[in-house]
């Protein structure tokens, strides 16, 4: 308790034991939850054991299929998100084991219409809201970090132990044991396993 005080103060600590009485009773398989949460039809949604989230989290399920009762956002055990994160699921999101999210994070499996992918294009002279979903899988594999303000964009794997640095747009896949940065998201390091450092591309 004293050690809790010394890092949030009194105020602080009220308020995170109000956040760990209402994770245990709403969301009882996370770390804690920190309020205010939004969550739009966790039918969908597999929170994982040991979730810790910030304040202000938006996880959205908008199923393709929703007669199935396939989850379409699945996060693993003991996954991490600061403040901010905001993820959007039709097709399918997974976040595996160990993921680590910084604040201000926006990934998204789908788009409002098509813009090239199979062919497919919509016009720009119709209402965005009103084109057709499209959507394409993104996964996120174990020990990823990924940095404040990056976007992760539909159809995008990032693989194992890789970073992701801030502000980045991630548009193509990222293999694993890799750091990649800027927009759109290129590799500049990789993990050397014989020389046990990251080494510049």
């Amino acid at each position: 308790m004293l050690k809790l005080l010394k890092v949030y103060g009194l105020r602080g600590s009220y308020k995170m034991f109000c956040n760990l009485v209402k994770t245990k009773l709403f969301y009882p398989k996370a770390r804690i939850i920190r309020f205010p949460f939004d969550i739009r039809n966790r039918t969908f949604i597999d929170l994982g054991v040991g979730l810790t989230t910030g304040i202000g989290c938006r996880l959205e399920a908008h199923p393709k299929n929703p007669e199935t009762n396939r989850k379409c956002l699945i996060i693993g055990k003991n996954v991490e998100f600061n403040d901010y994160v905001h993820i959007v699921a039709s097709e399918k999101v997974e976040i595996k084991d160990n993921v680590l999210l910084a604040g201000k994070i926006f990934i998204s499996d789908l788009n409002h219409g098509s813009y090239g992918k199979a062919g497919l294009h919509d016009s720009p002279l119709t209402i965005p809201n009103d084109r057709s979903l499209s959507s394409s899988s993104v996964l996120i594999e174990e020990n990823v970090w990924i940095g404040e303000f990056v976007s992760v964009l539909p159809g995008v794997t990032i693989g194992k132990g890789s970073i992701i640095g801030t502000m980045s747009v991630v548009t193509n896949n990222i293999p694993a044991y890799c750091i990649a940065v800027g927009s759109p998201a290129k590799v500049i390091k990789t993990f050397d396993f014989i020389l046990n450092k990251w080494v510049k591309i």
